[in-house]
C-alpha cells in the first residue's frame, strides 16, 4: 500500500525555518493521486507519478484558496486553512498532496483518505473546520 498516513512533508518544515512558505503571498495547489504514488513525509515536492486523472481533473490539481489567513488562536497555536475544493466527473483518488506553486513545487503534506475515493459527479476535497485544534495546518 502506498499511502500509509497524512504527513507534514520535511520540506515544509525546513521550508519554514529558511523563507520558502509564504501563505500570504503564495499560491497553494492541492493534487490528488492514486494508491499507486509513494507519498510520505519525505515527499520533496509536486510530482506527476501516480496521480488520479478523469473528470475535469488537470494535472497540478486545484489552486486552493486561503479560508483563514494565519492566525494565532488560544495564545499558543498558529493556523491557515483553505477553502474546500472539487471536480466533476468521475474521479477516484486514494489521497493528495499540498504544495506551493513555483520555486521546485515544494511539498506541504501529504494528505491519507484512509481507502479510494471515488465520485461519478463531483469530487469535492472537505478540509476541517478552520479553528486552532482542527485546521488542516496548525503549528504550536
Amino acid at each position: 500500500m502506498a499511502f500509509t498516513g497524512n504527513f507534514t512533508c520535511n520540506t515544509f518544515k525546513t521550508g519554514l525555518m529558511n523563507g520558502t512558505f509564504n501563505f500570504t503571498s503564495g499560491s497553494f495547489y492541492l493534487a490528488l493521486y492514486t494508491n499507486s504514488a509513494t507519498l510520505n513525509e519525505d515527499t520533496t515536492a509536486y510530482t506527476a507519478t501516480g496521480e488520479a486523472s478523469g473528470g475535469n481533473y488537470v494535472a497540478g490539481g486545484n489552486l486552493l484558496t486561503i479560508a483563514q489567513v494565519p492566525t494565532v488562536g488560544n495564545g499558543d497555536t498558529a493556523f491557515i486553512s483553505f477553502n474546500n475544493t472539487s471536480w466533476t466527473g468521475a474521479i477516484t483518488a486514494r489521497g493528495a498532496l499540498i504544495y506551493l506553486s513555483g520555486g521546485g513545487n515544494p511539498a506541504v503534506c501529504v494528505l491519507d483518505f484512509g481507502a479510494d475515493k471515488t465520485s461519478t459527479a463531483t469530487f469535492t476535497v472537505q478540509f476541517p473546520a478552520v479553528t486552532n485544534t482542527s485546521a488542516i495546518i496548525r503549528i504550536s
